[in-house]
């Protein structure tokens, strides 16, 4: 989780909302083993895709309202926000790939 930013509901317009560039943003639990196996390939995509997309993670047991907001029922979820609007939603443990290819036409 060290290149990814951590997502909270005081941080979400700034971070999220207000972004220049395409939010990747990963709801996550630490319970979750799902969301334990993506989180090498998430620092990998923020290290590779700095400054052109931010990698983002929201925590589900801290962050309700955000949960709520987003519909999310189940982690691993990936949402991809771009000038402020939620364009993309995956459910599941993805791979690398796929990950890119939920972002990778809009840069």
């Amino acid at each position: 989780m060290s290149n990814s930013i951590h997502i909270t509901e005081a941080n979400f317009e700034s971070e999220v909302l207000q972004s220049p560039i395409p939010v990747l943003i990963e709801f996550w639990a630490a319970w979750c083993g799902p969301c334990r196996m993506m989180a090498p390939l998430l620092d990998e995509l923020a290290e590779e895709y700095a400054g052109t997309i931010k990698v983002a993670k929201i925590n589900v047991d801290e962050e309700p309202h955000l949960v709520e907001r987003h519909g999310v029922a189940s982690v691993p979820v990936m949402v991809l926000y771009k000038q402020g609007e939620l364009i993309r939603q995956k459910t599941g443990a993805q791979t690398k790939a796929v990950i890119e290819n939920l972002f990778k036409d809009l840069l």
